[in-house]
């Protein structure tokens, strides 16, 4: 019904790619999308903003650290229907990479918090079907870095 709020929830992803064409995933743990695999991200905390958030998030699901100088903006996602859970926004963020602060990008990437599993996939070769609509956001991420 027009007029009324909606319940939204906030998130903050990230799209940490290699020069050398590798993108950072997660395996998720649990439902929804459970052990797909998914760029790394999850709720802003009271008082966070989405920039905190997002390095928060990274080094939580990954061990993977930047720091928030190293975030580009990549875009709002905002559809209604694009977490089956309700109404989740989130804002997404680029880093490209050669070193992750002072950590060849190489290093093996380790699961944490909510992620079974962190990987560095080539671009080329990425599992299919990414979770949610990470594949969207992937894709509009790289077209900034052309």
């Amino acid at each position: 019904m027009a007029g009324h709020p909606e319940n939204i929830r906030y998130t903050a992803d990230v799209v940490a790619v290699t020069d050398d064409g590798r993108v950072l995933l997660i395996r998720r743990g649990w439902d929804p999308y459970e052990g797909h695999w998914a760029l790394p991200g999850g709720h802003v905390d009271r008082g966070e903003t989405f920039l905190r958030a997002a390095v928060r998030e990274l080094e939580e699901e990954t061990g993977v650290r930047v720091t928030e100088d190293e975030l580009r903006l990549v875009g709002v996602w905002d559809q209604p229907d694009r977490d089956p859970r309700g109404r989740y926004v989130t804002v997404t963020y680029l880093a490209t990479v050669t070193y992750l602060a002072t950590v060849p990008a190489d290093t093996q990437a380790t699961a944490g918090d909510d992620a079974r599993d962190a990987r560095w996939w080539p671009l080329t070769d990425l599992p299919q079907p990414l979770a949610f609509d990470h594949a969207d956001i992937l894709n509009a991420a790289l077209r900034t870095t052309r």
